[in-house]
């Protein structure tokens, strides 16, 4: 008897054992699972991607003549003032630290709020060229509002060219509001004729998991033919971010260098746009007023770091209007971090001016940098 009912306490610890484990083992299974599809699921678009340009213009550029350019960084429509994301994270002036909430736009309905915003903007600045970042057009985390068709929409009197640099599965994180699948990059449109578009792969983080939430980094390089014979080489580019101590974006920094200066050596005008997610100077980089201190994640682009006949282009008016702020929390102004990381490079036959667009940041976490230009003949 005393046998059996050994046996029988056994048999009820297994049970129970086998019972607690139970879920355990689902969720190592289901993480295995997940982890398999992400793998399967994971590609980088091969470099020097030839890319379509549609609805390409006849009209050609001159030198002596002025130009504009708009860079804007659109933050696929989802950060408006009220919005704070969850990848980003910093650290108030008494030590407090911050992490953004949300993973997807709050709302369909604040998409298309921001996204017409954000082309009712551009409209107003009626420049000549736009390179905008961030653009979606088929995603979970902007409810599948398709941007660039928007876009292009509203200025159906521009050529344009495509570049993808955010093609993920499924990512089920943050839990409380997955992220999702997006599909996703960078929009650039031109008055003018675009003679070829090609994409640049930049430089990743391909450590196990970073390589499946991080963007496929990209840049286009656009050839517009020039009537002296050469070429205005218009550059869109978003680098790396959440990347501490920037071993990253040095790597990217050395590409972009390269083709910058190979192409004004050849007697060719380079103008680059783009969202840097480095602060475009010493200056600015603690310019403002903020309640937050220095992020960790910031890195600093001085002129000491462009290659032979570029120049980093500073906004003539860079300390009045930033043009990034933190969205690790919602947007105070005076109390975010905020800095200058969009604007553009050019080459020393590019005679021009930049000017930071105030938007206080009501349509994405970036304001818009707009460029006056002229191609010099030398």
């Amino acid at each position: 008897m005393k046998d059996k009912r050994e046996k029988k306490k056994r048999s009820a610890v297994v049970t129970i054992v086998k019972i607690l484990l139970a879920p355990v083992l689902i969720v190592v299974l289901a993480a295995v699972i997940y982890l398999l599809y992400m793998q399967i699921n994971y590609y980088r678009i091969e470099d020097h991607t030839k890319l379509e340009v549609e609805n390409n213009k006849d009209a050609v550029l001159k030198t002596g003549e002025t130009y504009t350019a708009v860079t804007y960084n659109i933050g696929f429509g989802a950060y408006g003032p009220e919005y704070s994301f969850f990848m980003d994270t910093g650290e108030m002036e008494d030590g407090t630290p911050t992490q953004g909430k949300y993973g997807k736009a709050i709302s369909k309905e604040s998409v298309e709020e921001h996204t017409e915003g954000a082309i009712q903007e551009l409209k107003k600045l009626d420049a000549d060229f736009l390179m905008l970042q961030e653009v979606d057009i088929d995603s979970d985390r902007s409810y599948h509002v398709n941007q660039a068709e928007e876009v292009k929409n509203a200025f159906s009197k521009y050529g344009n060219v495509f570049a993808n640099n955010f093609h993920s599965a499924y990512l089920f994180y943050p839990f409380s509001d997955p992220h999702g699948a997006v599909q996703a990059g960078l929009l650039s449109l031109s008055r003018y004729q675009i003679g070829e578009a090609e994409r640049r792969s930049y430089p990743v983080d391909n450590s196990f998991i970073t390589k499946f939430t991080d963007l496929d980094r990209c840049f286009t390089v656009m050839r517009l033919p020039v009537e002296d014979g050469h070429e205005l080489v218009l550059i869109n580019s978003h680098m790396s971010a959440y990347d501490k101590g920037g071993k990253i974006r040095a790597r990217q920094l050395e590409l972009l260098n390269s083709v910058m200066e190979e192409e004004y050596r050849a007697g060719n005008y380079v103008i680059v746009g783009g969202d840097f997610n480095h602060a475009l100077g010493k200056e600015v980089a603690e310019g403002f007023t903020s309640r937050q201190k220095f992020p960790s994640w910031m890195s600093v682009l001085t002129q000491e770091d462009m290659v032979y006949g570029i120049t980093i282009l500073r906004a003539e008016n860079e300390l009045e209007v930033p043009t990034c702020r933190g969205a690790d929390i919602v947007y105070t102004k005076g109390v975010n971090y905020t800095t200058v990381v969009d604007g553009f490079l050019v080459s020393d036959n590019v005679k021009a001016t930049a000017e930071n667009i105030d938007t206080d940041f009501a349509y994405s976490d970036h304001n818009p940098v707009k460029l006056t230009f002229e191609l010099v003949e030398e």
